[in-house]
């Protein structure tokens, strides 16, 4: 053998040592394969997101209680003070009266019949010249719905058709309104303070139409009874028209206006409505 021949060798074996695989060298198999095991992107992705962000239902179910909660809250609120305590707690954060008719709808949606709905039909049976005073308005519907003119009165205005005011003082002339509706709105604990108010805006012979919750004239569960309501109101100067109790979820009263008024003696009683207060889940 050459020198030359054994340097080349030499060469060879240094270069075996420093890592260079021989030809056709196959790379030594780990304990598993990468790629057979890997995860593909598309699944990572979707796992990752599981974990991480809860499900658009879950969040909705959450939003829903959160916004149930208050809801009762303000509704319990509206109940068990008076109007004017009503009016300067919606002052302070106008917001609650947009929350607590969010709400509102939500409840309104499970009902089978919306009374706001018949008393809109009724009054579109009537003429349209007739004025119209809706106290506890909402979202002022009998207003946006009849072409009556119509006053819409309610503890916060986010509309400029609507008068914010406590309704047991309403900007309206005396004897200037040909009906008064209440339509879920005695909340307040010196509700009978509306009706009176109602009174007074009421020509003679005008109508004076209230719906409300079934239960709050449920005497055997702590309701007030309807035929007590209705007398005090008839003392009042009123006459009862109909008591209409044919849907399953409120009942609507209808009275006119007697043409004289009623003369001062005996104090007017007036029955303890009870305050619906909706479950807490």
């Amino acid at each position: 053998m050459t020198k030359s021949e054994v340097e080349r060798k030499k060469r060879k074996k240094k270069s075996r040592k420093d890592g260079v695989p021989k030809k056709n060298h196959k790379p030594i198999k780990k304990h598993y394969d990468e790629e057979k095991h890997q995860i593909p992107l598309s699944s990572a992705n979707k796992l990752t997101k599981l974990k991480t962000k809860p499900s658009s239902t879950f969040l909705d179910k959450m939003r829903a209680r959160l916004s149930g909660g208050h809801f009762r809250m303000i509704n319990e609120k509206l109940y068990t003070s008076t109007g004017k305590e009503a009016l300067d707690y919606f002052q302070e954060d106008p917001s609650l009266f947009d929350m607590y008719h969010a709400g509102y709808r939500t409840q309104m949606s499970t009902w089978p019949e919306k009374p706001v709905d018949v008393i809109i039909k009724w009054l579109k049976k009537q003429s349209p010249s007739l004025v119209v005073a809706d106290f506890g308005c909402g979202e002022a519907l009998i207003a946006k719905t009849v072409t009556n003119k119509v006053f819409s009165l309610d503890l916060v205005s986010n509309d400029p058709k609507v008068i914010a005011c406590d309704m047991s003082n309403a900007p309206i002339v005396s004897s200037s309104v040909d009906v008064a509706v209440f339509c879920l709105s005695l909340m307040g604990t010196n509700y009978q303070s509306y009706i009176e108010e109602a009174n007074r805006v009421l020509k003679p012979g005008g109508w004076l139409l209230i719906a409300e919750v079934k239960s709050r004239f449920d005497p055997t569960n702590g309701g007030a009874e309807p035929e007590k309501f209705s007398r005090a109101i008839s003392d009042l100067g009123f006459n009862s028209v109909k008591q209409d109790f044919s849907n399953k979820m409120f009942i609507l009263f209808y009275f006119t206006k007697k043409d004289k008024r009623k003369s001062k003696g005996k104090e007017t009683e007036w029955p303890m409505l009870k305050p619906c207060l909706y479950k807490r889940r």
